[in-house]
């Protein structure tokens, strides 16, 4: 009888190691960024011939202002999808819905 006893509380001690009990932990896993880099623009000023008038090199130094402002900005919309937060799909917000 006591064998028996001591059998069945091995038993139920195995039985119960069995159990493990799981816990989700939410670790941020850094992600290759995928996203085409925007090709530089060619510059104004870099086309001017040598010798060439002060107007025309301000008017393109003028012109290439407008430019690399607009190539700064498709580089900030690129970096913007970098580094946006994933959502538990697995997909990057868009650059709009975040708040700056």
């Amino acid at each position: 009888m006591k064998a028996r006893t001591l059998l069945v509380v091995a038993a139920l001690l195995l039985v119960g190691c069995g159990h493990v009990a799981t816990q989700q932990v939410k670790v941020p896993v850094p992600v290759e960024c995928r996203v085409d880099v925007p090709g530089r623009p060619a510059m104004p000023t870099e086309a001017l011939a040598p010798g060439v008038s002060l107007d025309s090199y301000v008017a393109a130094s003028q012109a290439e202002i407008e430019i690399r402002e607009g190539y700064e900005g498709e580089l900030r919309a690129a970096l913007s999808t970098c580094i946006a937060p994933q959502s538990a799909s697995g997909q990057r917000a868009s650059a709009s819905s975040l708040k700056r």
